[in-house]
């Protein structure tokens, strides 16, 4: 095995070990994500009223309008959400997905899901 192999691997299965996103290149990452509960109401830190029936997520540091292709590794959904709030503010987890988009992946039975994202 290549040395370059065995480091790729090593801070891959890292950055999953300590629950932060492994980013390939910093317009994609893989992490947990989770989503707001289906009964949810308030305002997301754009100022915008939090809609379950719309694709959006919340992320840390992403620029309030950005796009994300988001998609379940092993059904490989894809779905697009704009980020639009901050979050999530629980260790391990890279979004907080609205119900919307955790219907569209199939999520909502399982709760928390890898997912990869990508910035269209």
């Amino acid at each position: 095995m290549a040395w370059g192999t065995l480091i790729a691997a090593g801070v891959f299965a890292c950055g999953f070990a300590s629950g932060q996103a492994f980013a390939g290149s910093s317009k994609q990452f893989s992490g947990v994500a989770s989503f707001y509960d289906k009964d949810y109401q308030g305002k997301t830190a754009s100022g915008s009223r939090y809609d379950s029936n719309k694709m959006t997520c919340a992320h840390r540091t992403l620029p309030f309008g950005t796009r994300l292709s988001v998609t379940d590794p092993r059904s490989h959904r894809v779905v697009t959400v704009v980020v639009n709030d901050r979050g999530p503010f629980v260790k391990g987890r890279v979004l907080d997905l609205s119900y919307s988009a955790a219907q569209a992946l199939r999520m909502t039975g399982r709760g928390l899901m890898t997912v990869t994202a990508a910035v269209q």
